[in-house]
């Protein structure tokens, strides 16, 4: 009896146990406590009494228990429409919770159907043009135009593949933001130089706008921000059509914001604000909903040929999330798109100061008034007497008179459109009036490796790249004028011989070891190996002091992994022990394998796929010095 109880226990519940006698009446021969509480008697009253009777005005339940014995299960009144109603409820939550799980499973199906597709498009363009290349391996222009569609397809297969570990590793909780400073300047620059060629060709108008910019240092995961800007920005490339437009506008400005814990009052935050528009096919408003799901796309793969994986927004939405920004989204569909990102960050709060020939004449060359008027404004700024012209012929003229009367301006800087002449012929009609001495500076859209020899033969002295920053434009006029250092120098000598170096790179695959030593070997520097960790401590060891520029060290390897190899490199009482730079070259590729780098005592970090224009900037950071 206590075994049915038990069974039938539960809260706001009582129990009656009766015996049904010879006059078929059931009478009550036990009660707990929770019956006594709902009939309002006690157990000495309710001995005996009719079950019905007692029960009367409460909800009941009747169990046969066998041999004459019932057991009554009593409720207060109305409180099985209660339960029922609680658990209509539970069945509708159970319900939307099924619809989502579904949802869920199709969208998963799509991902997979779409990421057959995705992937299966440039492995078969690798597996295709390897194919080819092998069978016209005597015909050096066929197989190079091989070799960069195989490039160009094994890009966009590692961006297939790193969307789908980066949303592995922000849902599983892994993701880390690293607090580092960087400038705002060189962020800019790398998206520019990153999203240029995919406008370019489809012939897009691309304009990256620099509004007002408090500081330039800043403090944050600038791994993480690049990710977020390059992710929508790509996603207005693709999305819009041929000879399409998309703008881009950085600035900063600040809010107030409530003070940390403990604190009085409010303090001002430092806030990047990013907007990206576009006239592309835009969205419909239902899927505006769901635009931050992951899988979720505005169309199907094969009908649109647009590939992807569907997780790029989703994944820039949990990083502004996790950087405690926010992300707008506005649009119509056949109109275009509108995201605007904010997100806050730390300043540095280091103002570099730049030394200008104070209140000098300086000749700005641009017919573009927009960017005119913050060329003007830059050079205002830094103490300087800009003079525009807006045509080659009388920037020429004026330059001759200037010369002629003795009254020539400290730099001559040349915009990207005039309306009469090519900005590189009257760069080289100057050089010849001015002499070799005389400082030219070039601000332009275009990457520097695209135009730097035409560049220099034409008499360019320096490059500012675009989007344009005040301090770039500052610190290069600054070394031009008065022979300091520039900071912001955007480009570097390609011709530096590193014969006279060596390096070391520990690496257990033979595959990947025969790659990077033929990368290596390329840039003419003496490149020895080791096949883990444990023989690069011991070559290391035993070679004399600065025997080794630099170490490229791998991370995941048998008998002692890079990690700690580079930890026993830096204990070893060796001179060069500290000072040897010590370069990760991993497939780890995440902020936080950054980090984990740099706190066993690297110096950079270089991902697999190795990019060989970072290895040689890694190089050129290194032994150029």
């Amino acid at each position: 009896m206590q075994n049915i109880q038990d069974e039938y226990k539960e809260k706001n519940r009582g129990y009656l146990w009766t015996r049904q006698d010879a006059d078929g009446c059931c009478r009550i021969v036990r009660a707990d406590a929770e019956a006594c509480t709902l009939i309002g008697r006690s157990w000495e009253q309710l001995r005996g009494l009719e079950a019905a009777q007692a029960a009367k005005g409460l909800e009941t339940a009747v169990v046969e228990l066998g041999e004459g014995y019932k057991l009554w299960i009593l409720e207060p009144a109305g409180s099985r429409h209660q339960r029922l109603a609680e658990l209509e409820h539970m069945n509708a939550v159970l319900e939307e919770a099924l619809k989502e799980a579904e949802a869920a499973n199709q969208a998963k199906s799509r991902f997979l159907s779409n990421m057959s597709h995705d992937i299966r498009t440039p492995m078969n363009a690798i597996l295709g043009m390897t194919a080819i290349g092998l069978s016209h391996i005597d015909e050096k222009l066929r197989v190079q135009d091989c070799l960069q569609k195989i490039q160009t397809a094994s890009t966009h297969l590692m961006s297939l593949v790193n969307d789908v570990l980066d949303m592995s590793r922000i849902d599983s909780g892994r993701m880390t933001l690293n607090e580092e400073v960087f400038s705002l300047a060189d962020l800019v620059h790398d998206i520019a130089v990153i999203v240029r060629p995919q406008a370019g060709q489809k012939k897009q108008e691309l304009l990256l706008e620099i509004g007002t910019v408090l500081e330039e240092d800043l403090i944050g995961d600038t791994l993480r921000l690049r990710q977020i800007m390059v992710n929508i920005i790509n996603n207005a490339v693709k999305y819009t059509q041929e000879q399409g437009r998309i703008r881009v506008r950085f600035e900063e400005y600040m809010k107030e914001t409530p003070a940390q814990e403990g604190g009085p009052g409010k303090s001002a935050q430092l806030w990047l604000h990013f907007v990206c528009e576009d006239n592309g096919m835009g969205m419909s408003a239902e899927f505006l909903e769901r635009i931050f799901q992951p899988f979720e796309r505005v169309q199907n793969t094969t009908a649109s040929k647009i590939e992807g994986t569907g997780l790029g927004m989703s994944i820039v939405k949990k990083l502004v999330d996790n950087m405690k920004g926010s992300i707008r989204v506005e649009s119509e569909e056949g109109r275009g798109s509108r995201f605007t990102v904010e997100i806050p960050f730390t300043a540095v709060g280091q103002q570099t100061t730049v030394r200008l020939p104070a209140g000098g004449s300086i000749a700005v060359a641009e017919s573009m008034d927009s960017r005119a008027e913050q060329l003007l404004e830059y050079l205002r700024d830094g103490g300087l007497r800009p003079v525009r012209f807006t045509g080659g012929m009388e920037t020429v003229m004026w330059m001759t008179e200037a010369q002629y009367e003795e009254r020539m301006p400290c730099a001559l800087l040349l915009g990207e459109q005039l309306h009469d002449l090519p900005v590189l012929e009257v760069a080289s009609h100057v050089r010849q009036l001015a002499g070799r001495d005389f400082p030219i500076l070039l601000v332009s859209e275009e990457d520097w490796p695209q135009l730097e020899y035409r560049a220099l033969r034409a008499g360019v002295s320096a490059f500012v790249p675009c989007p344009l920053f005040k301090s770039r434009l500052l610190a290069t006029l600054s070394e031009l004028t008065m022979g300091e250092s520039a900071e912001a120098e955007d480009y570097v000598d390609r011709h530096v011989d590193y014969s006279g170096y060596r390096v070391l790179l520990v690496e257990d695959n033979e595959l990947n070891q025969e790659i990077a030593m033929e990368l290596l070997e390329m840039t003419g520097v003496q490149a020895e190996a080791a096949r883990d960790g444990a023989e690069a401590v011991r070559l290391f060891e035993e070679a004399p002091e600065g025997y080794y520029d630099l170490i490229f060290m791998d991370i995941q390897m048998p008998v002692m992994d890079g990690y700690e190899a580079s930890r026993k490199i830096r204990a070893l009482p060796k001179k060069d022990a500290q000072s040897v730079w010590i370069v990760a070259m991993t497939a780890n590729a995440f902020a936080e394998d950054v980090r984990r780098s740099r706190e066993a005592g690297m110096n950079e970090h270089l991902s697999k796929p190795v990019d060989p224009r970072r290895l040689q900037e890694i190089l050129q950071k290194r032994l150029g010095q």
